[in-house]
């Protein structure tokens, strides 16, 4: 079977307030979009794993692979067979896209189509929770309102559709510690679910992404993207999650790329659909 799991962005992304585990609270809205990495596996009869990579390089054991995690999950419970997975990375690390965990996800779903194992949508994210905070939205893989550290989904009826996205990160990842490191969790200037409903061009002012405050700091050049990207004509602009990439929606495709971004960035570009 092959499969193709998608990036998703974050619109807003407030931090509420650090619980008693260590844990953040959060609300955010969770975004998918057509960014896409290839997942494969095929049943072999050696009874084992065998995991291969091409694309982006992993430089992780495979066994720390949140695929093979995955895999690892649901064969404790359920008789899978031994598998050859190749994943093909395309989703940068450190983003803030959620590619691992909707690698993750894709796999649970793939496994449970290809294998008849008869797992509901609930029961699908219940395994996906234990791999991520943010997994068990690849599941749905529709736009959703998150809250908790954003394993509580609530599906909304929210469509970017005929805005044009594009996407830019550094050749710099943000690991998540870092990026909470600096965070002051407290209330939100402006309530993320009504704030929402707002058409996109009134978002700029109203969606606050809160890792901006503690990763600009020490990533100018994230900051930097942003900044030429509502330059350059973007209704809305931010963080994804508390990665290093930076997106922008604009109502017409923009021309400006060619020289504003040296050849070590990442870009992806895309109408919505």
């Amino acid at each position: 079977m092959v499969i193709f799991p998608n990036a998703k962005i974050n619109l807003g992304l407030n931090i509420l307030r650090k619980r008693g585990d260590g844990y953040h609270e959060l609300e955010t809205v969770f975004y998918l979009i057509g960014l896409k990495d290839g997942l494969e596996f095929i049943e072999n009869k050696q009874n084992k794993i065998n995991f291969s990579s091409s694309g982006i390089p992993l430089n992780i054991d495979f066994e720390e692979n949140i695929v093979v995690k995955a895999y690892r999950l649901l064969a404790a419970d359920y008789p899978l067979p031994g598998l050859d997975i190749h994943l093909h990375k395309v989703i940068p690390f450190g983003a803030g896209l959620g590619g691992g965990s909707s690698d993750a996800a894709f796999l649970l779903k793939g496994l449970n189509e290809n294998f008849g194992l008869g797992l509901t949508t609930e029961q699908l994210k219940g395994y996906a929770h234990k791999l991520g905070a943010d997994c068990s939205f690849f599941i749905e893989n529709k736009p959703a309102f998150a809250t908790g550290i954003g394993e509580k989904l609530q599906e909304i009826d929210l469509s970017l559709n005929g805005y044009f996205l594009v996407l830019v990160k550094p050749p710099v990842g943000v690991g998540t510690k870092v990026a909470y490191a600096g965070i002051k969790p407290g209330a939100p200037k402006c309530v993320l679910s009504e704030a929402i409903q707002m058409a996109p061009e009134k978002w700029q002012e109203n969606l606050v992404n809160d890792f901006e405050a503690s990763v600009f700091p020490l990533f100018p050049e994230i900051n930097e993207i942003k900044s030429k990207l509502l330059s350059h004509g973007a209704v809305y602009a931010a963080m994804s999650g508390s990665g290093s990439s930076v997106f922008g929606l604009f109502k017409t495709e923009p021309d400006f790329m060619k020289g504003i971004f040296t050849e070590d960035y990442f870009i992806w570009k895309e109408w919505i659909l």
